[in-house]
């Protein structure tokens, strides 16, 4: 059931409906339920498996508070084995069979270990991580161990953000649970102003360059370095606006029933570092990396190389997170090499950036990390690793031959000339307002004009939505992971 879907909507007017009439003690089964039905909508047997972790970790939070020692550590780490090793058969099981097979033939070994056809549960890797963090959390002594089930069960499944997060901590939205939302006029329109906005962001903007990206990605060798070059770019802001614009519906959504669910996106792509970067860009896993795995590492109390290597390590498990592909982890190991070379090179580049006043080109720092990332962005939409080197190669190598024959820039898309204007439009509209935000609550400043004005700011977005959505129900990009 895709947010961007009829469906979808019925359910959620039903389901907030009937959450302002329950008594407020009996809403989490409200929201239990709602949110099993929800998750079964994708594929119903698979909630089995979401079971399983849900009742394993449960008893580990128990009983890791309980114990004392060694064996607290004993049943965090089977809670750890329990739910990576749900992750690992499910989403690595082939991958790793694949490369174990080609390594042994590589040696002579006749290696046959068959294949399993099975499909990997949606948003398993979101809840997996939301789930370990609690026992995490537990073991580490910040939250106490949920004793009601119900309530445990529904911090793993809350439907809003089951599927694609933001991947929260229970310090966070455990206790909200049990607290009485009164229906909140203020509360439910901002949550629904912003639910609007991100189905905006997702239908009308990412939907909408999708089909210039996978046109040009399914067949990359049938187009040129411009257009290699416009569907890589294009892609950065079609993730963008796909997964910002679902975790923007999934805190809205929250939100019209009382929730705050943590902030996921900070404008990224106006980052000045790669560092910035990743602390604006799916903010809830980047501190769940560091918190749980970087720190654990050793973070950066420790000699600089190792600290290079904590990076490095960060950045992979990163990547392979996202995928079950090399694309992915060769996505994540650019991003960490990234941050590093910028580390190495932090001094030298100080010098000369005073000696040639490059500093003083306020947009170039903004400017080269959206490149970076750009670049790094052609391994994570390639579906395998030769056709990620052969465009990571041909947008440098084509251009100049077709500088000289510019009138071929703009052949062979599935869009028009205008069409693919709107597109450009629709980005620097994008950029317009996420510019305007970092002046004025633009939200805050709508809501104190007259009730026509508001109104009437409201219409036009629904209309907008009507005329220029893409309404072929396109899953949202992260559901995959």
């Amino acid at each position: 059931m895709l947010f961007n879907s009829y469906p979808f909507l019925v359910f959620f007017i039903i389901v907030t409906t009937l959450y302002f009439i329950f008594p407020y003690q009996k809403r989490w089964l409200l929201l239990l339920l709602s949110s099993c039905y929800f998750y079964m909508a994708f594929v119903p047997v698979y909630i089995l498996i979401l079971g399983f972790t849900i009742v394993v970790d449960y008893f580990a939070g128990i009983w890791i508070e309980n114990a004392k020692g060694e064996k607290r550590k004993l049943f965090l780490t089977l809670s750890l084995i329990a739910n990576i090793g749900v992750l690992a058969f499910f989403k690595y099981f082939n991958f790793i069979n694949h490369n174990l097979t080609y390594l042994f033939q590589g040696f002579g070994i006749n290696y046959q270990l068959p294949y399993l056809s099975i499909l990997l549960p949606i948003g398993l890797s979101f809840h997996t991580f939301q789930a370990m963090s609690y026992t995490i959390e537990v073991y580490r002594g910040n939250h106490p161990a949920e004793r009601h089930f119900g309530i445990y069960a529904l911090y793993v499944m809350f439907y809003p953000q089951l599927v694609a997060g933001p991947i929260e901590r229970p310090q966070n939205i455990l206790y909200q649970f049990r607290e009485k939302h009164d229906f909140n006029y203020n509360q439910v329109t901002g949550g629904l102003k912003l639910a609007a906005w991100g189905l905006f962001k997702k239908v009308v903007i990412a939907d909408r360059l999708s089909i210039v990206v996978d046109t040009v990605y399914n067949h990359p060798k049938d187009y040129n370095s411009f257009s290699l070059i416009l569907a890589t770019v294009f892609f950065a802001f079609q993730i963008f606006c796909d997964f910002s614009g679902y975790s923007d519906m999934a805190i809205g959504i929250a939100r019209v029933m009382g929730f705050k669910l943590l902030t996921n996106f900070n404008k990224p792509y106006q980052a000045k570092s790669l560092h910035e970067f990743w602390q604006r860009w799916h903010i809830s896993l980047s501190t769940w990396f560091r918190d749980y795995l970087y720190i654990s590492l050793g973070g950066n109390r420790v000699t600089i190389p190792r600290w290079y290597l904590n990076l490095f390590i960060v950045f992979l498990v990163s990547g392979l997170w996202h995928g079950a592909n090399w694309t992915y982890v060769i996505w994540g190991a650019l991003h960490g090499f990234y941050l590093i070379f910028a580390l190495v090179t932090k001094n030298f580049r100080q010098k000369i950036s005073n000696a040639l006043f490059i500093d003083k080109i306020i947009f170039l720092p903004t400017l080269t990390t959206f490149l970076l990332v750009c670049f790094a962005w052609i391994f994570f939409r390639a579906d395998n690793v030769q056709t990620a080197f052969y465009i990571a190669k041909h947008i440098f190598t084509g251009m100049p031959d077709l500088l000289k024959n510019h009138q071929h820039l703009m052949e062979g898309y599935n869009l028009n000339n205008k069409d693919l204007a709107l597109c450009v439009l629709l980005i620097v509209f994008l950029e317009l307002v996420q510019y305007l935000q970092i002046k004025i609550n633009l939200a805050q400043k709508i809501a104190q004009k007259p009730v026509y004005i508001r109104f009437a700011a409201y219409f036009i977005l629904l209309i907008l939505i009507a005329v220029f959505g893409e309404f072929s129900q396109r899953q949202f990009i992260y559901f995959q992971f």
